[in-house]
């Protein structure tokens, strides 16, 4: 059994985390307030787009428009999206998860962008290509931030450099449901929006012309779901990491009391066996 000045050694040094834990938690608390404020803000508006394009794209008919034709290149850019920080639970591993698992996925064939150093460290020790580090946008994000990226993917997509862009990131639903999702970008799933499409069988005019239409909605169709996942992402992090304190305080008080009985009990046979010999030594005297 553990001597009881090592019981409170140790007590002393749960006790310690566990104020640290507790800080966390409330530091979390107060981001996470910030943070859905921010997605719950946005989220009607990317809805809005969302629906909208959806909306025109089942209504476009047979284009062979380049968004929504994939391209040959066999390069697959994926923006992941993860923290700069640890301490968040299953949050960033569940994104790289994501990734290293995907069916049909072949390492050498997909480009990282990585926004999060958690999930940039994770998949440069497994052997992925990080073509870009973008951990600094994970920090404030702003719409700007979404287009420039946005912008440099499609400029690559364009010329062929890569025939498809995912997004990997954690869709917010509440303050402890988090979901990691891996979305298509381009080529715009031109048959999933036809399906879910409420048009019917009736094509939609453009003025001036479909082309430029489509040049004009899918880029900012592809930054609102960048910039949306960005906000969503961060709203999951501060939650997933809220949790994450919560449980680890939680465990901490059931150490310290487990702690606290065996050091009683340590305490309790130090006097017994303190009494015992005082009584023993009383009886050899006399």
């Amino acid at each position: 059994m553990a001597s009881m000045r090592d019981i409170k050694r140790r007590k002393g040094s749960i006790q310690s985390t566990q104020q640290i834990t507790k800080a966390m938690k409330l530091v979390s608390t107060v981001k996470l307030q910030h943070a859905r404020a921010e997605a719950e803000r946005s989220k009607t508006y990317f809805d809005c787009m969302y629906e909208t394009v959806n909306n025109i794209l089942s209504r476009v008919g047979d284009m062979d428009h380049k968004y929504l034709v994939k391209g040959n290149a066999i390069k697959k850019a994926v923006i992941v999206i993860t923290s700069n920080r640890g301490l968040a639970g299953g949050y960033n591993s569940n994104i790289v998860k994501l990734v290293t698992r995907h069916e049909g996925w072949k390492k050498e064939e997909l480009q990282i962008y990585a926004v999060g150093n958690k999930g940039r460290e994770s998949l440069a020790r497994s052997g992925y290509e990080i073509s870009e580090d973008l951990s600094h946008i994970v920090e404030e994000p702003t719409f700007a931030d979404a287009m420039q990226l946005s912008e440099r993917l499609l400029e690559l997509y364009a010329a062929g450099k890569i025939g498809e862009i995912y997004l990997a990131y954690t869709s917010f639903k509440n303050t402890v449901s988090h979901e990691p999702t891996m979305l298509r970008l381009l080529p715009v799933d031109h048959e999933h929006h036809a399906s879910r499409g409420n048009g019917g069988n009736t094509l939609m005019n453009f003025e001036p012309n479909d082309e430029q239409a489509l040049d004009m909605i899918i880029p900012k169709y592809v930054t609102s779901l960048i910039y949306g996942a960005l906000k969503e992402s961060i709203a999951s992090e501060n939650g997933a990491r809220m949790q994450a304190m919560d449980n680890a305080t939680s465990n901490a008080e059931e150490m310290i009391s487990d702690l606290t009985l065996k050091y009683n009990r340590a305490r309790q046979g130090s006097i017994t066996q303190e009494l015992t010999e005082i009584i023993a030594g009383a009886e050899a005297i006399s």
